[in-house]
């Protein structure tokens, strides 16, 4: 034991004389350490870490190609028809993001995604309150319904359970 601490000393005196190579040790040391930890990060969350869903094993994403303006080059009545025809997959849903006017009291820009009815039965979740998306709620011309993030509903109306259908 007493080795070691003459040996730190040691190390200690010699980086003390040389401050140019203990600068460029200290941050050789400093990049390789953060390097590592943002790639590990990286790889747990993408790779290590299962999706919060039941049975993540089970889903699959299938894309489209989209044209450079990120619109889709299939319409909805095709997904409906691949989904009338679909003998592969326990269910077939479909999403796409969407940008949203909010008007009332204050107008706001919220970004959303227009989904299927099936797709949080698919995914295996459900709401902490009010209900999803039915068969009905997914016909031409049915009534318009959203669900609001947790988030977004106590910033924009302020937890308030009333507005919940």
């Amino acid at each position: 034991m007493g080795a070691l601490a003459q040996d730190l000393r040691y190390a200690l005196r010699q980086l003390r004389k040389s401050p140019g190579f203990t600068s460029v040790a200290i941050l050789t040391l400093a990049l390789g350490i953060a390097g590592n930890t943002g790639i590990f990060s990286i790889v747990n969350a993408v790779l290590l870490r299962p999706l919060p869903y039941p049975h993540p094993d089970r889903l699959v994403a299938v894309y489209n190609h989209t044209d450079p303006d990120g619109n889709s080059s299939f319409g909805y009545l095709d997904f409906l028809e691949w989904q009338r025809q679909n003998q592969s997959f326990v269910s077939l849903d479909t999403y796409r993001h969407a940008n949203f006017i909010l008007s009332g009291v204050r107008t706001e820009h919220v970004r959303g995604d227009l989904i299927s009815a099936e797709f949080f039965d698919t995914l295996g979740v459900r709401p902490l309150l009010g209900r999803t998306f039915n068969s009905t709620d997914d016909h031409l011309g049915s009534a318009p319904v959203a669900l609001l993030g947790e988030g977004f509903w106590r910033r924009r109306y302020g937890a308030q359970p009333t507005i919940l259908g």
